[in-house]
């Protein structure tokens, strides 16, 4: 599941009350690329990245954070881009789903999403790889029921939910030997 947003300290929840309500500058490294940006403290991850850094894999479904379809990391854990303020990931790494492919190679859930067809029209598919990837990662693939618990804050609207639960398990399998 997607966390709600990147968990930030006292001191650095104090540090956002003095910048703004101006646009302010903010760092912001991104699938290891540092980008440098003027926004305005309000700006949500997701807005920063696809508005300010052309990186529009990451998809705005529901801007509510209920879709999942934005779901990118930060330092390594799931969260809704559309409810993570830019700012606050300052200091942060963020991956995208642009930033799974190494050497012009796709990650090996971006392959096994492709070999068991687990898109339709492909809206979700961004989020559903970032979460399927996290979900590996965690530990969270031991069954079926289990894929499903985890992956429940990304919806297919297209419900393709069958191939990306065999997706998940191929990549699963190589990863395990099994």
């Amino acid at each position: 599941m997607a966390d709600k947003g990147a968990s930030i300290s006292i001191a650095e929840s104090s540090a956002l009350l003095t910048r703004g309500p101006d646009s302010v500058e903010v760092d912001l490294v991104v699938n290891g690329i540092s980008h440098v940006l003027n926004l305005e403290p309000r700006v949500s991850l997701l807005d920063a990245l696809r508005e300010h850094m052309a990186l529009t894999g990451s998809k705005k479904g529901c801007d509510q954070g209920t879709c999942g379809a934005c779901t990118v990391w930060v330092d390594g854990r799931r969260v809704l881009a559309c409810l993570t303020l830019a700012l606050t990931c300052e200091g942060r790494e963020v991956t995208t789903i642009e930033g799974l492919a190494e050497d012009g190679e796709l990650h090996p859930m971006q392959r096994a999403f492709l070999e068991h067809d687990a898109f339709q029209c492909g809206y979700c598919t961004p989020g559903q790889i970032m979460s399927a990837v996290a979900l590996l990662d965690e530990g969270h693939a031991g069954s079926d029921s289990e894929i499903a618990e985890w992956m429940s804050g990304n919806i297919c609207r297209c419900a393709a939910y069958p191939h990306i639960r065999a997706a998940i398990r191929q990549v699963r399998g190589r990863k395990t030997g099994q």
